[in-house]
């Protein structure tokens, strides 16, 4: 009578690690680069960042031109504010004045 006698592998034993660490792998991976992850926390983080100062430059702006506005309401109207609004409007001088043209701000 013959037996068969099997070895013994050791391929059985490493299957349960091997699929934890790929397990572990893939979900370490999307928590870091994922939608949500750590890295999409320190993009945001400077998109923040950068949009509040933009924000706030925009704020800036508005309460200077509200000032501005202000300053042509009836009753507080001063006549050089007036004329220099115009004339920058219009692009008209008068012949014995000096004009000097300021670069515009991009911003």
């Amino acid at each position: 009578m013959w037996t068969r006698q099997h070895k013994q592998r050791n391929t059985g034993r490493l299957i349960i690690p091997s699929l934890c660490v790929a397990f572990l792998a893939y979900f370490g991976f999307h928590a870091y680069h994922g939608e949500f992850g750590i890295y999409s926390k320190y993009q945001l983080e400077a998109q923040t960042v950068e949009l509040q100062a933009k924000y706030d430059a925009i704020k800036a702006r508005r309460v200077d031109l509200e000032r501005r506005v202000q300053l042509m309401h009836e009753g507080t109207l001063e006549k050089d504010m007036l004329d220099e609004q115009a004339r920058r409007a219009l692009n008209l001088s008068q012949a014995d004045e000096i004009t000097i043209m300021l670069p515009t701000n991009p911003k």
